[in-house]
């Protein structure tokens, strides 16, 4: 049986299967033929990528709002990445650093990091700040998404 996880094209925003068995190799997007990224791997890309996942990728999206001094944003690295791969064709995880992105944290009304936010289809579904256990960050992402 071929198993497939769902993954958001970050240039078009297709939603896509992945064959499980192509680990390892390059797979692309059946629209837009650009490389998709694996499922499960937390996304660092452009501002307008950013829109493209919130606006029209099929799968919600986590965005983790942090920056590289940020001792709680640390602290969540390996939460986020945990939940990334467990939730893999469930939801597309997105890591913006504020430090380098400070408009998209101004759009997005950033007073503090580490701040996780759900979106849907480009309605925010949720957002919570500060660190927290694996399992209620866990919780709170699948109660929004």
């Amino acid at each position: 049986m071929d198993e497939k996880v769902k993954v958001s094209c970050p240039h078009c925003g297709t939603t896509n299967n992945y064959p499980a068995a192509a680990a390892g190799k390059s797979v692309v997007c059946g629209r837009c033929k650009s490389v998709l990224p694996y499922p499960g791997t937390v996304l660092e890309v452009p501002e307008n990528q950013v829109a493209t996942l919130i606006q029209r990728g099929g799968l919600p999206v986590l965005i983790d709002f942090y920056s590289h001094t940020c001792p709680p944003c640390r602290m969540m690295d390996p939460v986020v990445e945990s939940l990334a791969k467990r939730r893999a064709g469930e939801i597309t995880v997105l890591r913006v650093n504020t430090d380098e992105n400070p408009d998209l944290a101004s759009a997005f009304r950033i007073q503090a990091v580490p701040t996780f936010v759900v979106m849907k289809r480009g309605v925010e579904m949720g957002r919570t700040a500060g660190a927290m256990g694996e399992m209620d960050f866990s919780l709170w992402v699948a109660s929004k998404s």
